[in-house]
Parts: C-alpha cells; sequence; structure tokens
C-alpha cells in the first residue's frame, strides 16, 4: 500500500494505482453494486438511538448491529466454505471464526521476544526504536482471540475502514475484487487460476487486524509500527500462516497483497515479508518453498495467483481519501446537531459516535451519499441513527 501521507505518488506507485483502479472497474460490473440506498434500507429497521445509548456501546455490538457488516462477515465464511481443499478450508475457515494468535505462544516471555527482536534487527527488518515490550500486540489469555474478526477495523485509526466490522467489509470488497479477476481470466484468455489459492490469500490476508488493532478505552484503536518496511499487522499475518503449516502458494500469494512482485524493488520487498514472518514463526523460508533457492526472489515461474492478490488489494486507492473526507464532515455533524466540543471530537464522546455511525453506513457510504447528494443527506441518514441533542 501506499503511504498516502507522503505527498505525491511516485511513477511506480502511480503505475500500481491505475493498474488497481482498471482491474477493480473492470471487474465491477459483475458484482451487484451497494449504493446508499441499500444501507438506508438496512438501517430502516433501526430505531434511532441517544447520543449516551449510542457512545455506550461496544465495538461487538456496534457491528453486530450492522446489517452491512454482517453481510460481509457472512460472505466471507461462505466463500471460505468454497475452497475445494478441505485442509485449507478448515484452517482458513477458523481463522475467520476464531483469529487466535496461535504464533504468539512461542513469546508469551519477555526473554523469548527480545531474542525475536534481536534477529529481527540482525536481519535488518526491525527498527531499533522498537522494545521488546512492544514488539508485539497485547497478548490475549491463551487461546483466546484479541477480539473477533467481525468486530475489527479494517485499518489504523485514521485510515480505511476505520470502525467496528471495517475488516470484514474491507475483505469481502477485496474477495470479489479478485474473484472478478479469477473470472475474468477465464472468460478473456481461458486461463483457469488456483480458486483456493485467490480465495483463501484474500480471506488471509489482513487476519491479525483483530490482533493488531484492538480496541482501546477511548474508542480508537491502538496504533501500528511496522516491521520489514511495512505494517506489523501484515507481518504477523504472514507469520501465522507459516506457524499454522499453510501451503506455501497461499502463503506467498497473501504476502504480496502490499506490493507487485513483478518488479525487483517491490519483489524485494515481498522477500522480506516472507523472510519477517518466517522469523517470526520460527521456520526456514527457502526450505518451505516461500523463496526461490538463494532466498532473493519468490518462487519462480512467479504464479499469476500472486499478482491477482496484489490487484484485488488495491480498495485503498479510494478508501484512504474517503477518510480523510469523511471524518471532518462527521466532526462538523457531531459539533453542530449532538453538542460535542472541540476537545469532544479528540476523544471517546466523539470516536464513539463516530465509530458508531461509520459500521452502520460504512465510510464509503458517508462519501458516496455526501458525492450523490449532500452534506443535507448524511446529516440526515446520521439523525436516523443517533437522535440529536
Amino acid at each position: 500500500m501506499v503511504d498516502m501521507e507522503k505527498g505525491s505518488l511516485s511513477r511506480r506507485d502511480f503505475l500500481r494505482v491505475t493498474a488497481g483502479a482498471a482491474s477493480t472497474l473492470a471487474v465491477m460490473s459483475a458484482i451487484p453494486a451497494v449504493s446508499y440506498g441499500a444501507a438506508k434500507a438496512g438501517t430502516a429497521n433501526i430505531k434511532a438511538i441517544s447520543l449516551a445509548e449510542c457512545q455506550a456501546l461496544s465495538p461487538v455490538d456496534m457491528a453486530n448491529k450492522s446489517v452491512l457488516v454482517k453481510e460481509s462477515y457472512q460472505f466471507l465464511l461462505a466463500t471460505s466454505r468454497e475452497i475445494s481443499d478441505a485442509k485449507l478450508r478448515g484452517a482458513v475457515t477458523e481463522i475467520i471464526e476464531n483469529p487466535v494468535p496461535k504464533v504468539a505462544a512461542q513469546y508469551t516471555a519477555a526473554g523469548d521476544r527480545e531474542k525475536l527482536r534481536k534477529e529481527l534487527l540482525a536481519n535488518g527488518l526491525l527498527q531499533e526504536s522498537v522494545t521488546a515490550e512492544n514488539l508485539l500486540p497485547p497478548l490475549p489469555a491463551a487461546g483466546r482471540k484479541p477480539q473477533p474478526f467481525e468486530s475489527a477495523p479494517g485499518s489504523g485509526y485514521a485510515s480505511h475502514h476505520s470502525y467496528p466490522g471495517g475488516l470484514p467489509v474491507h475483505t469481502a470488497l477485496n474477495v470479489r475484487s479478485s474473484l472478478g479477476l479469477y473470472n475474468g481470466y477465464i472468460n478473456t484468455d481461458a486461463l483457469y487460476l488456483d480458486k483456493d489459492v485467490v480465495i483463501a490469500a484474500q480471506l488471509l490476508h489482513d487476519l491479525h487486524k483483530p490482533w493488531v488493532f484492538q480496541w482501546q478505552d477511548d474508542a480508537s484503536s491502538l496504533p501500528e509500527f511496522t516491521i520489514a518496511g511495512t505494517g506489523a499487522h501484515h507481518i504477523l499475518s504472514i507469520a501465522e500462516s507459516i506457524y499454522r503449516g499453510l501451503p506455501a502458494k497461499v502463503i506467498v500469494a497473501q504476502a504480496s497483497a502490499h506490493d507487485n512482485p513483478g518488479t525487483p524493488e517491490e519483489e524485494a520487498r515481498v522477500v522480506n515479508y516472507l523472510k519477517a514472518g518466517a522469523i517470526i514463526a520460527g521456520k526456514d523460508p527457502v526450505r518451505l518453498g516461500l523463496l526461490a533457492a538463494g532466498g532473493k526472489t519468490i518462487p519462480l515461474p512467479r504464479a499469476i495467483e500472486t499478482f491477482v492478490t496484489n490487484l484485488g488489494d488495491h480498495d485503498w486507492v479510494i478508501s484512504v481519501p474517503a477518510v480523510k473526507w469523511a471524518i471532518p464532515l462527521l466532526e462538523n455533524i457531531a459539533k453542530s446537531d449532538y453538542k460535542l466540543s472541540d476537545r469532544d471530537l479528540q476523544g471517546k464522546p466523539f470516536y464513539s459516535f463516530r465509530n458508531y455511525v461509520f459500521s452502520q453506513l460504512t465510510i464509503m457510504g458517508v462519501h458516496q451519499l455526501n458525492f450523490s447528494q449532500g452534506e443535507k443527506a448524511v446529516r440526515e441518514a446520521v439523525r436516523n441513527l443517533v437522535v440529536p441533542v
């Protein structure tokens, strides 16, 4: 993913953006559109609640009240059950239903985390500022998930799908995009790709966002640090797949979600992601077939399914800027209709309100409504969810 905070796109990043956008446009004609009308229909039977009631809801409560979140999550489960390989199907479905960080069992002791830290540092895969204490997100009790998959945000609190249930919504669109590409290659090039890999890699590409982006007391999510130059969620997700013994072709495709291994520069990043994930999982990436002999590239020749996963994870092209536009709009509504102060906007009073509204309408739904009908329509939609003060 391009860092949208850093300003203009490079030529390489521009090509990634346009390629991803073109692929998404090409497949969207085969995917039923979800408009604000659908979102409004989904909330039509939900009684508007008070601001106090809204602020008292947990992230799980908010996700459970959302028609769009529930539909996305059920779609993910249904699609996981389409995987033909029984062992892979079972592993993927288990993770979606119960995202326990099993790989973390190796690092319950501070000494083990420090040893891991030193190994990542020695391989140039970690910044010196990361300590053993914050190397991993807070660990849940043994065998417990940090939160349900369906209540997790789709990214950090200032980025795409940053609301309870954003993860299943984000993942559902990615899976639909990837399946559109899968069908496009059949219908256009008569290429029959490995559908199991296409589905599994995309379903699992963000599997540890429930662990990394745990909800905090102020209703924001935990901040994320980087490993191997990318968000920790990506590396920890790869590590989990390696630790659980998933097929190499699935893991390589999963690892390529953030970068295109078709160029030497970006393939080097994917190689580092796989190396970091393998170190955390305690495995040899070459021996497992995650890297070619010598460890310089992914396995050769490069599988098309790997690139389908990368192209399928390009919704950020619009969903990242959309959150930058939607939050100020909702802040204005919160101040005028719900009497929240500037101070409230920086903490739980607004964050919980924001989480509820976005979980019910989605950030993309709010942006599209503002684009198509204007701020007045957004205000009306919010009032239908939360009674003005």
